[in-house]
């Protein structure tokens, strides 16, 4: 007898077409066993069960597909774990950033003429505060009040004589949101790859972790990179814009950050004390060198961000005890308005003065450790709302792409503005693939900012930096040069005719003011095109002004001003409508009220 074929209609995924089909298969096959399709008999009951089965399964083989994939999952959780699956670390702990006005009260020096330098302190990093609404904010880094840039006035006077018997300076720092809190953990035995759960919910970040041998480990991005950078004070002529400099030390113990919705773990790797008292740190030719009783030298590859010899992705804790220290919000209102932030809670204050040797008063020490005051010029803003699940989506998109490395242009410029600010600012940067350069060169064009604002060049211990920061992500074939960038001031110059019965003047200040807010106010980038027809186009918005006869930009130059020699009128377009800039140089407006200038008609 022939085997009977019978078709399946795959598509049928749902309860009714699922039953639909059953019921077509039942008439077909089965026509003299099953007759009886009221919906009330046992035979429909058998037949809705079957259909049931179904289509749960079908949503389920569905939902899971879906789910897999970063294009089509909706649910956070998944989005999470898809993320952490391309690299993406996702936090739950948003941290809230801003800038405190610091004082203290100095006694004056013998002359009363300034401030005893010997009582200047310095406030250390980790001091926190608190605002009204009780959030609490966490100093950033250390705050010098000897810095010359520090604003000081007199405080108090002797009232017979008019000396001035104290000062008050004012500096500034930054604050991040949260408290610091410490958890104790107790280590077992080895454990390879050793996964501890630590604190609640609102962790912001994992600050220290200790054993009790001493011994510190250090957080990394994945287990298998052993170096990081530190940051060192810097004792150089430039620490008064430079406070610290990185330096790459390698972390045989380390660990990296696990979060999820309301979890954080720190997990670490699976080496031993064993494999870190074998010769863990090695000399780099031991490493290129390996001759092995041969007669000639091979050309093996070398790393230098992995000058360990253990491959077991940093030593294990083991029958130790841990002490992690992490920041974590305090609530959900993390944001301060301006001048909420009234209450130092816990000050860490050092004189360095005692260390070269000064005695210090001990009533004028106290008097400066106690009249610490503190205040927020400017809102303390953070977002206390998680990404929504298309954000999240974009932000896992863009973290994928990036991969941690430096490859094409923007990865460069995403990683100099990333840079952290304690170790020096950059206001703008540009790269360009040297020309005259064999071999993949680039050239790092970097300007810094002034606390005025006008641009400066960068000294040397920035682009010190800026270099060791993107040692760790640049290609390996990849050089680099940090180089200075020519600043250009300028100045605008134009003509228009006012309508009848206008003010001149009045309207040559609107003009003024309409140019320095719309085109003076904003920083350029280097190697920027200078679009003249803007000029125009804002003129054209100012009440009152009827026409733009004429409009020159013109070099500043001499006193203040850069002495970079650009000639504008070789780099004018024939039509008078752009300026083009070279790669290397940006064009500034430094003093907007004095450099543009009006005349009505």
């Amino acid at each position: 007898m022939q085997k009977r074929i019978t078709p399946i209609n795959y598509t049928s995924r749902d309860f009714s077409s699922i039953k639909l089909d059953l019921i077509e298969y039942a008439k077909r096959y089965y026509p003299d066993t099953y007759k009886d399709f009221n919906e009330a008999s046992f035979g429909s009951l058998l037949l809705d069960t079957v259909s049931y089965v179904g289509d749960i399964l079908s949503f389920y083989l569905d939902y899971q597909v879906n789910e897999s994939f970063l294009e089509t999952s909706n649910q956070y959780d998944n989005l999470v774990k898809i993320g952490k699956q391309l690299g993406y670390k996702f936090n739950p702990a948003p941290t809230a950033h801003g800038i405190v006005a610091l004082y203290a009260i100095i006694p004056a020096n013998s002359t009363g003429l300034g401030p005893d330098s010997d009582y200047f302190p310095i406030l250390r990093r980790g001091s926190s505060f608190s605002s009204r609404g009780g959030a609490k904010f966490i100093l950033n880094q250390n705050v010098d009040f000897s810095d010359p840039e520090n604003e000081t006035v007199v405080a108090d006077v002797d009232q017979a004589t008019g000396v001035p018997n104290s000062y008050a300076v004012r500096a500034y720092g930054q604050v991040i949101s949260g408290e610091f809190r410490t958890e104790i953990i107790e280590i077992g035995d080895y454990k390879k790859f050793r996964t501890v759960r630590i604190g609640g919910p609102a962790i912001s970040e994992v600050t220290s972790v200790r054993d009790s041998e001493g011994h510190q480990y250090f957080e990394v991005d994945h287990l298998s990179q052993n170096t990081v950078f530190v940051e060192v004070a810097n004792q150089g002529t430039t620490r008064n814009t430079v406070k610290t400099i990185l330096k790459p030390i390698i972390v045989p113990r380390r660990f990296t950050v696990e979060r999820e919705l309301g979890s954080t773990f720190i997990q670490f790797g699976y080496g031993s004390e064993e494999n870190l008292q074998n010769n863990l740190l090695v000399d780099p030719s031991n490493i290129t060198l390996k001759v092995h009783g041969k007669n000639y030298v091979s050309d093996p590859s070398f790393d230098p961000a992995k000058l360990t010899k253990t491959d077991k992705f940093g030593v294990a804790p083991a029958n130790t005890t841990l002490v992690v220290v992490y920041r974590v919000n305090t609530g959900r209102s993390i944001n301060a308005s301006v001048g909420a932030v009234n209450a130092v809670n816990e000050k860490v204050l050092v004189f360095p003065s005692i260390q070269e040797g000064a005695l210090l008063t001990p009533a004028k020490q106290s008097s400066v450790v106690g009249s610490i005051e503190v205040t927020n010029p400017s809102p303390i803003v953070g977002s206390v709302d998680l990404p929504t699940s298309d954000e999240l989506k974009k932000r896992i998109y863009g973290h994928h792409a990036a991969q941690n490395r430096a490859v094409t242009r923007q990865d460069y410029v995403s990683l100099m503005y990333s840079m952290p600010s304690q170790l020096g600012a950059i206001k703008r940067v540009n790269i360009v693939q040297d020309s005259d350069s064999f071999k993949r060169n680039l050239n790092i064009y970097v300007v810094s900012q002034d606390p005025n604002g006008a641009l400066v060049q960068a000294n040397s211990a920035l682009k010190s930096n800026v270099k060791n920061w993107i040692k760790r992500y640049k290609m390996i074939n990849d050089t680099v040069d940090i180089l200075d960038t020519f600043i250009v001031n300028i100045g605008i110059e134009f003509t228009a005719v006012a309508s009848p019965g206008i003010n001149k003047y009045d309207l040559s200040q609107a003009g003024i003011s309409f140019l320095a807010n719309r085109l003076a106010s904003r920083k350029r980038d280097i190697g920027e095109r200078f679009h003249i027809t803007d000029i125009y186009q804002v003129l054209d918005a100012v009440p009152g002004l009827l026409d733009v006869v004429d409009v020159k930009v013109v070099r500043r130059i001499g006193g203040s001003y850069s002495n970079t020699v650009l000639f504008l009128d070789e780099l004018t377009d024939p039509d008078g409508r752009f300026i083009d800039v070279p790669e290397n140089v940006i064009l500034e407006i430094k003093f907007p009220n004095a450099d543009i200038k009006g005349t009505i008609l």
